[in-house]
């Protein structure tokens, strides 16, 4: 969702002012900076399924929300497979169809992910223009199937394969520009660090992940000698990682452990800004934010994540030499080893923060901070700006199918 609230509010921030009589005003960058725009002519509606969180955050950025059935299909042998492909899948579709005959949008964005087939059917039906980003290395199966509908591909990566180079745009993956600009002092006080130690932000992904929690109480007491933790460990599993923290930890240091279900918008700005290394599993979301930030990391593929994408994700990213992988089956003593060399004293987050700031040239030149890719749909420019401060290599040519 992160990355549609960042393009929708980018759009926003840029689109041009109109008067009464449907014009374009001359404004000034300054007017369109601090979010001048008609809402009249500019409407975002989201369609997919049920999601508590996703509506909420949508509503709040203004988006209308209409929920639709929607079904997947499993990679391994499932009976569910049978009854999402029989009926769920087909019902979403229609569901689909008749909504965008109602809404008659101008264009459909897809960000793959289940629901999001029936969607990019039904607007290749009515003929309306359907444009794809794809967040990870390896698209996922419902951006597979629809790219041959699609005008134009956005990828965050390089190397994306499956996709029509000639539709393909390499442009990062989206970021809200409201998380990179948070103030330590600010995070301080959110968190009560000390900042004694060097502080670490460990985060599991939106759902967490029991693997890392497991890893960070097992090495607890020992981390905390010489590190502050800011621990992300998911809302379903707060309450357990609160009461085992609660057993295993020495009383001593409990001022420099800062335990949390899950950061707002604010407070996800604030930690990065405060961190001084990053523990995070490699969804793209998460691979870029750090990147953006500029600290150095540690990356921890979800094993079971669909085509192997978030191990793809962080080996590519570490082949620009700005982090560090381990498989979640390597949480041991190892990664406590490999802390131990990027302690502050010993140099390792300066040759990391280097490789950051090397990994972001090519050609002999820096690229610009932000991306604009413009498209024209029925005569209506519309802009979708992408933050491109990343760990990997840019390259000005569409990737090679």
């Amino acid at each position: 969702m992160f990355p549609l609230v960042a393009i929708a509010r980018e759009i926003r921030r840029i689109y041009p002012v109109r008067n009464k009589g449907g014009f374009v005003v001359d404004s000034s960058r300054k007017e369109i900076s601090n979010g001048v725009y008609p809402k009249k002519d500019l409407n975002f509606y989201y369609l997919g399924p049920k999601d508590e969180l996703s509506r909420i955050l949508l509503s709040q950025e203004d988006f209308v929300v209409k929920t639709i059935i929607s079904g997947k299909i499993r990679r391994y042998f499932s009976a569910r497979n049978i009854a999402d492909v029989l009926f769920k899948i087909p019902f979403g579709t229609i569901q689909s169809f008749f909504l965008l005959l109602i809404i008659k949008p101008d264009l459909v964005f897809s960000k793959g992910g289940a629901g999001s087939f029936g969607v990019a059917y039904s607007a290749n039906m009515l003929k309306i223009p359907v444009f794809l980003h794809e967040s990870d290395i390896v698209p996922g199966l419902s951006n597979q199937k629809t790219a041959k509908w699609a005008k134009k591909i956005f990828v965050s990566f390089p190397k994306t394969d499956y996709f029509d180079s000639q539709k393909t745009i390499l442009t990062g993956n989206p970021i809200r520009s409201e998380v990179l600009n948070a103030d330590k002092g600010e995070a301080g006080e959110t968190f009560s660090l000390t900042f004694s130690k060097p502080v670490f932000l460990v985060m599991g992904g939106s759902q967490g992940a029991e693997a890392i929690n497991d890893f960070i109480l097992s090495a607890l007491n020992k981390i905390l000698l010489n590190y502050e933790v800011i621990h992300v460990a998911g809302r379903e599993n707060f309450m357990q990682v609160k009461k085992e923290a609660d057993v295993v930890i020495d009383r001593s240091l409990g001022r420099y452990y800062h335990l949390f279900g899950f950061l707002d918008e604010r407070k996800i700005g604030q930690a990065y800004a405060a961190a001084d290394l990053i523990i995070s599993r490699a969804g793209s979301g998460s691979v870029f934010e750090i990147a953006a930030v500029g600290k150095p990391s540690i990356l921890i593929p979800l094993p079971s994540s669909a085509g192997n994408h978030q191990s793809k994700n962080a080996y590519a990213y570490s082949d620009a030499g700005a982090c560090l992988v381990f498989e979640q089956e390597n949480l041991t003593e190892a990664l406590y080893s490999d802390l131990e060399d990027l302690k502050i004293g010993n140099g390792g987050k300066k040759r990391i923060i280097d490789r950051i700031n090397d990994s972001t040239e090519y050609n002999g030149g820096r690229y610009p901070r932000y991306f604009i890719a413009t498209v024209s749909v029925g005569g209506i420019p519309v802009y979708s700006t992408f933050l491109l401060k990343q760990q990997i290599i840019i390259n000005e040519n569409p990737p090679k199918a």
